[in-house]
């Protein structure tokens, strides 16, 4: 390893089997709509501003509005995914073990550099530096990590609440035609729209929740899992240099939390 030099590994990328699985679904429907021969007709303003608007409303009633542009904010990063392996981490936190177990802990100062595109392992590596004591390292690191796993599910709550009410406000949209139809039974011009907003609203909410909530949801949830095994294995990478403890054992701990597939062998 090149002295003060720790390789970099990862970053952020699109998620193509997210991108490319909500693309084929949209277009599978609208395939069965086109060829059936009157796309025009699944366009109906009433129907969406009765379950978007319904949804949104309703969603907002039961979190903040803070919460909800959160969510709309980690959205936005549902469709991407960190290249960066959980090896990739540990390897990564067994350098920078090793070389402040050879250099000593002051020498991460030319390091704090390179991972500063990791804000939870530079936050360790900065209190270490610092001279904070490895117990107080580990307090604050969990913290802020129970912090981060909290905040991701509430947005994937958020948008699971959201798949609840969708086909709520469909069902509510398709009574809405209902009674728009009977009441206009004399008028037989008006049949024809009471009822493309009674069927129309159910086929949105149904839409929304199954092809893009739902999906979404599990999509923040993976992603969550996924950054918490990385910011596990940095947490205790920063704990154990702030103890100064043996290398190896890092990394039998590290294998600890690995899955087998990603374990790693970095003294052997």
């Amino acid at each position: 390893m090149a002295e003060g030099r720790i390789h970099e590994f990862g970053g952020r990328t699109l998620d193509l089997a997210t991108v490319v699985g909500l693309i084929c679904g949209f277009a599978l429907v609208g395939a069965a709509i086109w060829l059936g021969g009157t796309p025009g007709s699944f366009f109906n303003p009433p129907s969406i501003l009765i379950v978007i608007g319904g949804t949104l409303g309703v969603t907002t009633a039961c979190y903040s509005l803070g919460e909800m542009f959160g969510t709309i904010r980690v959205v936005g990063h549902a469709i991407f995914r960190n290249t960066q392996e959980p090896f990739d981490a540990a390897y990564k936190g067994l350098q920078v073990a090793e070389m402040a177990r050879k250099q000593g802990v002051l020498a991460l100062q030319n390091v704090a550099g390179s991972v500063r595109n990791e804000p939870f392992f530079h936050q360790g590596i900065s209190m270490v530096i610092d001279g904070t004591p490895g117990e107080e390292v580990e307090y604050i690191l969990r913290r802020d990590l129970q912090a981060t796993i909290q905040r991701h599910r509430q947005s994937a709550s958020v948008l699971r609440k959201m798949a609840e009410f969708a086909p709520a406000m469909g069902l509510i949209g398709t009574l809405i035609g209902l009674v728009q139809m009977l009441g206009n039974l004399q008028d037989p011009t008006t049949i024809g729209p009471a009822m493309a907003v009674a069927l129309l609203t159910t086929f949105y909410g149904a839409v929304l929740a199954n092809m893009v909530f739902l999906p979404l949801a599990s999509r923040l949830e993976r992603n969550a899992g996924e950054e918490a095994l990385i910011n596990q294995i940095f947490l205790l990478s920063a704990v154990s240099i702030g103890r100064q403890e043996n290398p190896r054992r890092l990394e039998m701990l590290l294998n600890s939390i690995l899955p087998p597939s990603q374990r790693v062998q970095y003294f052997d």
